[in-house]
């Protein structure tokens, strides 16, 4: 047997495919394909020189540790299960389940955004980082998908077992470049699956899906090799945008004039560090993208992700939803902040009490600072691992 094709079928299945033949000539005819992988919009740096002791030190302290996680139950919303008879009276509702997960229910259509289901965001299930709050709902409760949109390939945006659960719905998968080899190994159907490049659209389930630049990088073992995206979902009467991971760059503005305005903005804005600032936002420079959307405007409504189901960055866990309520009430943005597994219609009342301060862990004068803010630029590590 050729050494190739041996170690594809070594290849733990957590790690997903090898993207080959057809679907590799399609990425490499790719405008962003350069030697070997994708290229981002803008320089990027996906981790700073050096870091690696600094970013250790950040265990240190204890005080910091017990700050990343909730000091009580994370409070839930167990929604009843929402098919096509209880559809929204607006047209659009959006459930946030916890991390960058969102069942967005639009002009009759029904998108489950980077479904997570999994207790860890890891390739084993002994280890890894693990969830801080249950699921609201089983899987099998949430009703009819009609697409699931994976972001990128990274464990916490796309993970295998709620993969290979939905295989046996009747839902559609729309994927960045090369993502498709990981689910086809999972046992999707190819013609369920479409694979798109930054600016290609899809229709399907009377809605259009374009896949949108983010700057961030792909991986779930050696091989990084597929693209990464943002999405809009535009419908007859509704637009959304989700920003999958991304850091900051001038492409969102392009975006919003493309594809805008927004009727509900779907943005990054946790698990964000000084050691890797160019592929994860602050909750600043997210409320800033959001603002970029809606051609410097507040437009829509502003829902927080990626934040408060996983432990990922050295940032105390409630810090990403208090930023973002400070910086939407500064900028006048609509926002909401529901507790997992609670829905809402951005066309009506929106959960934004601060239920997230009865949970966090008491601040405490022992602390170290390291996570408050990012250090200035000339305390920062030599650039490493560039990508342009």
């Amino acid at each position: 047997m050729p050494l190739p094709r041996l170690g594809r079928l070594l290849r733990p299945a957590a790690f997903g495919g090898i993207p080959t033949g057809a679907r590799l000539e399609r990425m490499q005819a790719s405008p962003q394909y350069a030697d070997g992988s994708f290229r981002n919009p803008t320089s990027t740096l996906t981790m700073a020189s050096g870091s690696a002791l600094d970013l250790a030190r950040t265990n240190v302290h204890r005080a910091d540790r017990i700050r990343r996680r909730p000091a009580t139950a994370i409070p839930l919303h167990r929604p009843a299960v929402t098919g096509p008879d209880a559809a929204p009276g607006s047209g659009l509702r959006l459930t946030w389940t916890g991390h960058s997960t969102v069942l967005t229910e639009i002009d009759g259509a029904r998108l489950l955004f980077d479904p997570v289901w999994g207790e860890r965001c890891s390739p084993v299930g002994f280890a890894g980082p693990r969830r801080l709050h249950p699921v609201p709902l089983p899987l099998e409760d949430l009703g009819p998908v009609d697409v699931v949109v994976i972001s990128h390939d990274h464990y916490d945006h796309l993970d295998m077992p709620t993969i290979r659960a939905l295989v046996g719905t009747g839902a559609q998968f729309a994927v960045p470049l090369g993502v498709g080899a990981h689910l086809e190994r999972w046992g999707v159907a190819p013609e369920r699956i479409t694979e798109l490049d930054w600016h290609e659209s899809t229709q399907v389930a009377g809605l259009t899906l374009t896949a949108t630049p983010a700057r961030h990088f792909c991986g779930r073992a050696v091989h990084r090799r597929t693209l990464w995206a943002s999405w809009v979902a535009s419908g007859p009467k509704h637009r959304v945008f989700h920003s999958g991971d991304t850091g900051y760059f001038p492409g969102f503005a392009e975006i919003g004039a493309a594809h805008g305005p927004f009727d509900a903005v779907m943005m990054q804005i946790g698990a964000y560090s000084d050691f890797w600032p160019d592929i994860h936002m602050t909750p600043e420079e997210g409320l800033r993208a959001h603002l970029d959307l809606g051609g410097g405007e507040p437009h829509g409504v502003l829902l927080p992700i990626h934040w408060g189901t996983f432990n990922l960055a050295p940032h105390p866990w409630e810090e990403p939803a208090e930023r973002t309520y400070a910086a939407a009430a500064e900028a006048g943005a609509r926002v909401a902040l529901p507790i997992p597994g609670q829905p809402f219609e951005p066309g009506g009342e929106l959960p934004q009490a601060p239920w997230w301060r009865a949970v966090a862990a008491p601040a405490s004068d022992a602390a170290s600072t390291v996570s408050k803010a990012r250090r200035p630029a000339s305390a920062r590590p030599a650039p490493a691992q560039q990508q342009p």
